[in-house]
């Protein structure tokens, strides 16, 4: 029986287990600290293709087209290396593959770990005062962080829960769901490289375009279904689903990202507060229209309220996407 047939059958058969149990993990262990971790290796290759191939005195149609081929090729590369890796686990042992299925499809989740670094940031605000709550919100954004006041900071940690509930949970489980494992490690080496390089400044401008668009076009689906996911949610997390769809039709296109917007328009109707606004990224100004309208400030609650809609979010993308699953490709 060929190796490849097998490989498939026992993915199929499979599948909802390792779902279920990558989730459960991942509710209760989080993120592995660790440097063995996929999306941290995949940090460190970027990084040192980075180095060396955006380099000084380029011209930026240089920058662009070794950006295009780091885009392309990267994790084209990268998912049939994983596919190779576990044809070796299979040949090895089933129950190996599934062990090392498992791990990894656990570890491409990122549900506890956003809540809870969302949850250090409330904490700090409570408990140890601004200075600290800063230095804890800039390890999850990518904004200047050192003179944001206390509005401003539950603000940013409001927006990078709703936005990154949909590349850090929905995205994942939706590629898991259609192509698998492959699909599943692709799109992260896709939104790591959007992460890393999906800058507007010098240095990224035309040498990051390439992942950054191909981000937007890989998000497209799955932001609009964790907007979905969130609104669903939003009732039974005790918050107004209607301001939430009121301010979702409204507001879901003012972002500087096509797909950013849509769950934090969700998130700031919910919530009754507004998003955006100008923040400032490596020293660089940016300026990004408001979603939502500024019925109250901001206050330490909401992120608390925001981390209890991540939850319920989940719950529903995770439900909503094993059932298309089964009713789409019968599997």
């Amino acid at each position: 029986m060929p190796l490849a047939w097998e490989l498939t059958h026992l993915a199929q058969t499979s599948f909802y287990l390792t779902a279920l149990l990558a989730l459960v993990l991942d509710l209760f262990l989080a993120d592995p600290p660790f440097s063995l971790h996929p999306v941290v290796l995949v940090g460190k290759l970027i990084s040192f293709f980075d180095r060396q191939l955006n380099r000084p005195l380029l011209t930026p149609a240089q920058r662009l087209s070794r950006g295009v081929l780091l885009a392309v090729f990267l994790p084209v590369g990268l998912t049939l290396a994983l596919q190779a890796v576990l044809r070796l686990f299979f040949s090895l042992s089933p129950y190996l593959y599934l062990l090392f299925r498992l791990i990894l499809a656990w570890q491409l989740l990122a549900l506890k770990g956003l809540a809870q670094e969302a949850g250090m940031v409330a904490f700090a605000l409570r408990s140890q005062g601004l200075p600290s709550a800063r230095l804890r919100l800039a390890r999850i954004v990518g904004r200047d962080t050192a003179d944001l006041s206390d509005a401003e900071v539950i603000q940013a940690a409001v927006e990078t829960v709703a936005e990154n509930f949909a590349d850090g949970v929905v995205a994942p489980l939706l590629f898991f769901a259609l192509f698998d494992l492959p699909g599943m490690f692709f799109y992260k080496v896709i939104n790591t490289m959007d992460s890393m390089l999906g800058y507007h400044n010098a240095r990224y401008e035309d040498f990051g375009k390439a992942a950054a668009r191909l981000d937007d076009v890989v998000n497209f689906l799955p932001a609009r279904l964790a907007a979905l996911c969130l609104l669903l949610a939003t009732p039974l997390a005790g918050l107004d689903v209607h301001e939430a769809w009121r301010i979702f039709r409204r507001d879901r296109y003012k972002h500087l990202s096509p797909n950013s917007g849509q769950t934090e328009a969700v998130a700031a109707g919910a919530l009754g507060i507004q998003l955006g606004g100008t923040h400032s990224y490596a020293g660089v100004e940016i300026v990004k229209p408001s979603i939502g309208d500024a019925k109250r400030a901001p206050e330490i609650g909401d992120i608390d309220k925001t981390i209890r809609l991540l939850y319920l979010g989940a719950g529903m993308a995770f439900f909503l996407v094993l059932a298309s699953r089964y009713l789409i490709l019968g599997l």
